[in-house]
């Protein structure tokens, strides 16, 4: 029976425009399809979260640029701590999955990598 699962994410921008922000953004949406076997069907919602200082573009947008015309999208805005990592983009996937928890494969890009580290 399928499970509504979360399958997180992370990347850094490489800098506060749109054409940055929604090409790493869907660089991180093609890998976390790909590495869990998603099908876009499948996929309940997606919630995007941006630090404070990326606001040239909405992350969100890149997955309808993927043509991702039918899922749900929800945009927040991070928490400004002090000394975060700056122009991160975050991706909480919601999907309907076979796959039990321990199977899921979550892919943080770049320098977000050491976010798993805490």
């Amino acid at each position: 029976m399928a499970a509504v699962r979360g399958i997180r994410g992370a990347v850094a921008a490489e800098a506060n425009t749109a054409e940055a922000i929604l090409s790493a953004t869907r660089e991180l949406l093609q890998q976390m399809i790909s590495g869990n076997d998603v099908k876009i069907a499948d996929i309940a919602a997606i919630h995007f979260s941006a630090t404070p200082d990326l606001n040239a573009a909405f992350p969100a947008r890149a997955a309808r640029q993927l043509g991702w015309d039918t899922v749900p999208l929800f945009g927040h805005l991070e928490m400004d701590v002090p000394g975060a990592l700056p122009r991160c983009i975050r991706v909480l996937m919601l999907v309907n999955t076979e796959l039990p928890q321990e199977k899921i494969k979550h892919f943080y890009l770049g320098e977000t990598r050491r976010l798993r580290e805490n």
